[in-house]
């Protein structure tokens, strides 16, 4: 088990208001079945050219618990001071975790994705959360979501696979992962019963 090198986003792209990294993606009706069903991601990285990144944030991973990861990776202490949930984060590199967390916490490698939220792969944020310090809100992911160039734009507006919701801290650290999916679904006003595998475009 180790952590991912983090994925760079392309700053002129976060600039100019075309990157999708800072929102949440909901899963719509049509990806019922497959490995996205009802899934919530939170988007690290998105670029016209380079494709796109993110972690699912409302799967959560029962095995391994956050204390026989820490004895993995052989961090102190022990029981730990402090521990974080941890999250099925997608199907690409299920071995590597990375930390999603509040930014005014910041590590030797940490990717700033918005001003609230940062993204982490080295293990300094794990020292200092099983000390009992690190950042006020953090969940640990292991593995991501990934899509080549375009293939993101392709699902969310040919293929209905995705709603854009704007990601709030409750959204993304709640720690009720069950309720995820509805609770952003219902923060832009859709009851997820009304949904079809014939929902309209995002």
């Amino acid at each position: 088990m180790a952590f991912a090198n983090t994925p760079q986003p392309d700053p002129a792209v976060m600039d100019n208001g075309l990157s999708l990294a800072g929102m949440l993606l909901v899963a719509t009706p049509m990806l019922g079945g497959t490995l996205f069903g009802e899934s919530l991601i939170y988007m690290c990285s998105h670029t016209p050219d380079g494709g796109a990144m993110g972690l699912v944030i409302n799967k959560r991973l029962p095995r391994p618990d956050f204390d026989d990861l820490l004895e993995q990776l052989q961090i102190a202490p022990i029981p730990p001071v402090r521990r974080i949930g941890l999250c099925a984060g997608g199907p690409v590199e299920e071995g590597h975790g990375l930390v999603l967390h509040s930014a005014e916490w910041s590590g030797q490698d940490s990717l700033r994705v918005t001003d609230n939220v940062a993204l982490t792969s080295s293990m300094d944020v794990l020292q200092d959360i099983a000390r009992g310090s690190g950042p006020r809100d953090a969940l640990l992911a292991m593995g991501h979501a990934g899509w080549s160039a375009g293939q993101l734009e392709q699902e969310i507006l040919h293929h209905d696979a995705w709603l854009v919701v704007p990601a709030t801290r409750e959204l993304i650290f709640g720690m009720d992962h069950t309720v995820k999916w509805r609770r952003a679904l219902a923060s832009i006003n859709i009851d997820p019963a009304r949904l079809s595998r014939q929902a309209g475009h995002a």
